[in-house]
């Protein structure tokens, strides 16, 4: 279950910056193709994630390391949502920056 959950991230990483590539430059239908694809990442992220979490016995450097991976996830939404409406997402690509170092740090960091 580690590489389902690991593949997904890697491959919601990869979706979220095709998305931003495209909407930046102007296709609008593309982009909102690959951002519905990225939202069924975020959900098969969610499920391999918890399914992890609650295989192992949970302590509380775990559940922190899910509500990080969970505000990465809110970042890379967030992002893509103010890119789309043409506002300034500054504050939040640092946020993103932030709590990508902090979850995978987090991940290799706690065995499993």
């Amino acid at each position: 279950m580690i590489h389902a959950h690991m593949t997904a991230w890697f491959l919601a990483l990869v979706l979220f910056f095709v998305a931003l590539g495209l909407h930046k430059s102007g296709k609008e239908k593309g982009a909102k193709i690959v951002q519905m694809v990225l939202r069924l990442f975020y959900v098969l992220i969610l499920l391999t994630g918890f399914w992890l979490l609650f295989s192992i016995n949970i302590d509380l450097m775990y559940v922190l390391k899910a509500a990080v991976g969970l505000w990465v996830i809110a970042m890379l939404e967030m992002i893509l949502i103010r890119t789309k409406k043409n506002e300034k997402a500054s504050v939040l690509w640092i946020q993103f920056i932030v709590a990508v170092l902090l979850v995978l740090y987090l991940g290799f960091s706690l065995p499993l």
